[in-house]
Parts: structure tokens; C-alpha cells; sequence
């Protein structure tokens, strides 16, 4: 079988396995650009789950790019407490300032402009295009890659990843395409137990489950993450939600961080939050930004 031949049967049977049975999200209800922007920042590296209640949440206090350029980024972390990665709240908040700014309160639409907004990346600015203004382009996030690298029977790098994404979608259909791809490697085509035996498109993937998984070569395959408990991560969430709860003080949010028998790296992590905006300092307090 040919590679165009090969594509054209890969898309034909996702398609057919994922356009019917595509997960009721909320996201997926809607094409308002402000409203696709903060669920795919939310999503970077969460999950589904732990994002759903948040969503709503966050939309219904800032329904539009305006209520959130308007409001203090202290307010928005509040909000966010409980995603982690309060520098997504923080690059959101700057860019619906810069979306006020420069755009007229308007998610622009070209791959330049999603680009050039604080904490928008490649995939971001994708998903953008193609979830709220139905753009034909390929979103490529880590599920996309991992079932691109293991029917490819080889493991992609970032350039020939994305090239082999957007000669696959197909022009009458790209908002589902991508949809069904990422439905595809999050419930069937997963990290670790891929259900290859069952697989629809296994007549044409060239890895099959045997042998090494190239994807773990992949462009944007994650690595397995450092352990979360006592990590700086950990730690500095503590410290923004003891914040948000009212305690003030270095002694106290020490004791929330459980870094009181360790105050030189409390500092450390207290004066970081201080320098990235999520925290403000005043003599010996602490207040949000």
C-alpha cells in the first residue's frame, strides 16, 4: 500500500470510529474564540476532569477578554486555585490585556497574531484556529503525536510531525479530524496500555505494539514527571492557595508550604513567585497581585 493510500485509509477509519462518538465536552459546544483559548490554556497538562469544573467557572466570571483584562490577576488566581501552573493564569490574564490592547477585545484568528499572545504556543494557537474558527489546520498535541509516530513506525521530530499532521486533515472536515485524533490517542491509542488488538486503523500502523514504542521519541511526548509530592511545585502552590485562604505573614505560609524546618527554600520559592507577578511583597506580608 502507498503512503497516500495508507493516509487516506488512516483518516477514512478514524473518521468512521471517532466522528459519531465524540466525548461531550463543553468546549466542543461552542466556536466562541475567547472560550476555546482559556479551555486549551487550561487543559495544558491537566486533565479533562480537574478542568471541567474550572472552565465554568472561570467563563461565567469572565465570560469575554474584557471582564479579565479588568479585573486584578489576584481575582483570576483565585479562580484558578486547584489547576496548578498559576503561569497560565497569569499569561491568560496578560493576554486578554493584550487581546483589549491590540484587538479590540477580539481573539484574532491568524497563526502571527495567536502566536505573539503571552504563553501561546504553537499548538494553543492551532487549536484556536481550528476549534473556533474552524481553520484547516492540524492540531498536534501529545496524543496526536503519539498515534502519528506509532502508525509511522518511526519516532518524529517537531517539522516533519506537523508537516505529516497537515497533509492529513482532511478540508471538509478538520474541526472533527482533530477532535477524533485526540479522542483516538486519549482513549484508545494511550500511553500505556494501547489497545492495539482491537486498534481500527492497525492494517495500516506500522508499529503494531511490538517492539520499541517510537513514540516515546516523539516531538511533544511527555516525559515521565518529577513526583509531586514535596516538590517546588507542590510547594509553591501551597503558598498561592494559603495566600488566597488569608494567611499573610513568611511564618505563615512557611507552615502551609511544610517548609518551616526549611526556610532558606521557602525563600527561594516565595521570592520566584514574587518575581513571576503571582505574588506581591510588602515588608513582611504577603497579599495576591
Amino acid at each position: 500500500m502507498g503512503r497516500v493510500s495508507r493516509h487516506n485509509t488512516l483518516v477514512e477509519a478514524l473518521l468512521q470510529w471517532g466522528a459519531p462518538n465524540l466525548r461531550d465536552l463543553p468546549w466542543r459546544r461552542t466556536r466562541e474564540p475567547w472560550n476555546i483559548l482559556v479551555s486549551e490554556v487550561m487543559l495544558q497538562q491537566t486533565s479533562v476532569d480537574r478542568v471541567l469544573p474550572k472552565y465554568e467557572a472561570f467563563l461565567d466570571r469572565f465570560p469575554r477578554p474584557h471582564a479579565l483584562a479588568e479585573a486584578k490577576l489576584g481575582d483570576a488566581l483565585q479562580l484558578w486555585s486547584g489547576l496548578g501552573y498559576p503561569r497560565r493564569c497569569r499569561n491568560l490574564h496578560a493576554a486578554a490585556l493584550r487581546i483589549v490592547d491590540e484587538h479590540n477585545g477580539q481573539v484574532p484568528s491568524s497563526l502571527d497574531a495567536l502566536l505573539a499572545l503571552p504563553g501561546i504556543g504553537p499548538y494553543t494557537a492551532r487549536a484556536v484556529q481550528c476549534f473556533a474558527f474552524e481553520d484547516v489546520v492540524a492540531v498536534v498535541d501529545v496524543n496526536v503525536s503519539r498515534v502519528l509516530s506509532r502508525v509511522e513506525g518511526t519516532a518524529l521530530a517537531a517539522r516533519p510531525l506537523q508537516q505529516l499532521a497537515d497533509a492529513l486533515v482532511p478540508k471538509d472536515s478538520a474541526w472533527v479530524w482533530n477532535q477524533v485524533m485526540m479522542d483516538f490517542g486519549a482513549q484508545h491509542c494511550t500511553a500505556r496500555t494501547p489497545q492495539c488488538a482491537t486498534c481500527p486503523v492497525r492494517g495500516v500502523c506500522r508499529w503494531k505494539g511490538t517492539g520499541d514504542d517510537p513514540a516515546l521519541g516523539s516531538a511533544g511526548v511527555s516525559r515521565p514527571q518529577l513526583r509531586f509530592s514535596g516538590s517546588d511545585r507542590q510547594a509553591r502552590g501551597r503558598a498561592i492557595k494559603a495566600v488566597i485562604d488569608g494567611a499573610f505573614s513568611t511564618s505563615q505560609i512557611e507552615n502551609a508550604m511544610q517548609l518551616s524546618d526549611d526556610k532558606q527554600r521557602a525563600e527561594r520559592l516565595l521570592n520566584d513567585l514574587v518575581a513571576e507577578g503571582l505574588l506581591t511583597r510588602r515588608g513582611g506580608r504577603f497579599n495576591l497581585p
